[in-house]
């Protein structure tokens, strides 16, 4: 049953097919890290959505798993895919890595997406990539002194083109799997138009600050439920029924 089905269940319904799953499958983003050493699990992005999802149902429990950890990239997590994510038998997974990705190689990360989005679908889950946000662009005179060395890479790989290279090949494997794509990435592009999005980093390379999570929350539940499959309700009841 898919998640689009499943929120509308009535009681007999969730007896019979439980509370909504969702994995989310990811790096330091997911993980929920904000600076360094810090981290946030009220703010980070699938937090934000669970919480979307039930403000217009909340009779259908929604659990999600965080399975994010930082500093990892798609090719690293092939291994704790099956012990992490496909073990809870998730309705849902939402995959989110290139930010640690982008400092390998093109190939390692296009085909361990494409194992992850196989395995995800073949297990019976649904499946929805999203991608990251943007690198920052320069190194802000607020960097952490120990990062300003890695921030002067991830601001040339940024600018050169690179990221913007594997996110497109990113998102080209996920139509090639069927899997939905929700693409932060693009918005975050559009936004730098406009906007210092490096300011929008909380830790002036990678992270995005809270708003941003608020961001990627809508777009996820915009992707999620793009055919308006869910209802809002009135609280179903919760009293005694006998059978």
């Amino acid at each position: 049953m898919k998640i689009t089905e499943k929120i509308n269940m009535d009681y007999d319904a969730l007896v019979e097919h439980g509370p909504i799953t969702i994995v989310a499958f990811g790096d330091s983003v997911t993980h929920g890290a904000l600076s360094s050493g810090e981290f946030n699990y009220e703010t980070v992005y699938w937090n934000l959505l669970k919480r979307k999802i039930l403000n217009v149902r909340n009779y259908v429990p929604v659990n999600v798993i965080n399975a994010g950890i930082g500093g990892i990239t798609a090719k690293r997590s092939l291994g704790r895919l099956d012990s992490q994510v496909i073990t809870y038998h998730p309705d849902l997974v939402i995959v989110c890595f290139g930010l640690n990705d982008v400092n390998g190689s093109l190939e390692d990360y296009l085909s361990s997406l494409e194992t992850i989005f196989t395995k995800c679908i073949d297990s019976g889950a649904e499946v929805v990539f999203m991608t990251p946000n943007m690198l920052n662009t320069y190194v802000a005179d607020d960097t952490d002194e120990a990062l300003k060395h890695y921030a002067k890479v991830t601001a040339e790989m940024q600018n050169g083109g690179k990221m913007d290279k594997y996110m497109s090949g990113a998102v080209d494997i996920a139509f090639k799997c069927g899997v939905k794509v929700c693409d932060c990435y693009s918005a975050w592009k559009k936004m730098s138009q406009k906007t210092d999005t490096t300011m929008l980093l909380i830790n002036r390379i990678n992270h995005p600050n809270a708003k941003m999570h608020e961001l990627f929350a809508d777009m996820l539940f915009d992707t999620i439920f793009a055919d308006n499959s869910l209802r809002a309700r009135n609280v179903d009841s919760a009293m005694y029924e006998e059978k």
